[in-house]
């Protein structure tokens, strides 16, 4: 089951599924970010308000994201899948995201061996605020720790994420001030 989840006190809301625990109520969490864990898995689903990214063109800025991210993984590899236009429908109260998907190789925890990871971004371009909210859903596919999921897991978590992709409402342009 899935329900709307205020994000960054309301400012931003998103649909996502009621199971998955907000992080912050058991670790610290930076102010820019929201993450969102599954307690079943290694799944977990991030929203973050960064500086926009040098790049004109939104497919090239969600590439750069997505890199940003497998060098903080100190991903060993690094793929991009597809990137594609999303519509959510707004009607220009939120912009339309671009959606990356990717897999990184990520080893962790001084492993032997890099975890298989999936990646589902979206990049929604806040241009007068000079903002990138960037929402990334990670998914393990073969992991160390136990975490990993099934592809029928992948299939379902990717049409989480398309669902929170097209939800997510930016409401209170005040956030990035």
């Amino acid at each position: 089951m899935s329900g709307q989840r205020d994000l960054f006190g309301g400012a931003i809301t998103t649909t996502l599924p009621t199971t998955l625990l907000d992080a912050s109520d058991f670790r610290q969490v930076p102010d820019t970010q929201e993450v969102y864990l599954s307690p079943d898995s290694g799944i977990s689903v991030i929203v973050e308000v960064l500086e926009s990214v040098a790049a004109p063109d939104l497919r090239e800025a969600a590439g750069l994201h997505f890199d940003a991210l497998a060098h903080d993984n100190n991903a060993t590899s690094k793929s991009i899948n597809d990137t594609v236009d999303l519509s959510n429908g707004s009607k220009g109260t939120t912009p339309n995201p671009v959606v990356l998907y990717g897999t990184q190789a990520v080893q962790k925890f001084n492993s032997t061996t890099a975890d298989e990871v999936r990646i589902l971004l979206a990049l929604y371009r806040v241009p007068e605020k000079n903002v990138d909210l960037v929402m990334t859903m990670n998914v393990p596919m073969t992991s160390a720790d136990g975490g990993a999921v099934g592809e029928d897991a992948w299939h379902a978590a990717r049409d989480i994420f398309q669902a929170a992709a097209r939800s997510l409402r930016i409401v209170d342009y005040g956030l990035f001030a």
